[in-house]
């Protein structure tokens, strides 16, 4: 066994974080390319990418469907984490979420909904009233910082 990488693992939090931007890299939205990953006892259950939903086009494909500065032909990332999850018959409570971004305010209330009880994510949404909701329902949110 090989001892040259011994020390240099990543924490798991890295790991699946490191995860969550490789599928970022599957969004179809090119206003902003996210990746999601559901994990529950260090086994993924789910990923999400920003993209439309299932059968119909993408913003690649087509453009982007433009609504108060939001495009809302894609959805986003932890919506899609948590349908794929759905439409495997794969329960989510008590799963974390490792995001490449914080959730937005409605992506928090699925997730507050769906039993997630923590999310880690390198980039800042600002969002008070997301981080209030998350606060309120119990749900630790932490923004990984290597």
């Amino acid at each position: 066994m090989s001892t040259k990488n011994r020390g240099k693992r990543p924490s798991w939090d890295e790991y699946f974080l490191n995860i969550a931007r490789t599928v970022s890299t599957r969004s179809t939205c090119p206003r902003r390319s996210v990746g999601a990953v559901l994990v529950r006892e260090r086994q993924i259950l789910s990923t999400g990418y920003n993209g439309a939903p299932r059968g119909l086009r993408h913003c690649t494909d087509v453009g982007c469907l433009m609504r108060d500065g939001h495009c809302v032909r894609a959805s986003h990332a932890e919506m899609n984490a948590i349908a794929q999850a759905a439409f495997h018959g794969v329960p989510v409570a008590d799963s974390i979420l490792y995001a490449t971004d914080k959730p937005c305010l409605i992506c928090s209330k699925l997730l507050i909904n769906s039993g997630i009880t923590r999310i880690v994510y390198v980039h800042d949404y600002p969002d008070q009233i997301s981080d209030q909701m998350l606060q309120d329902a119990g749900i630790e949110l932490i923004q990984f910082k290597k």
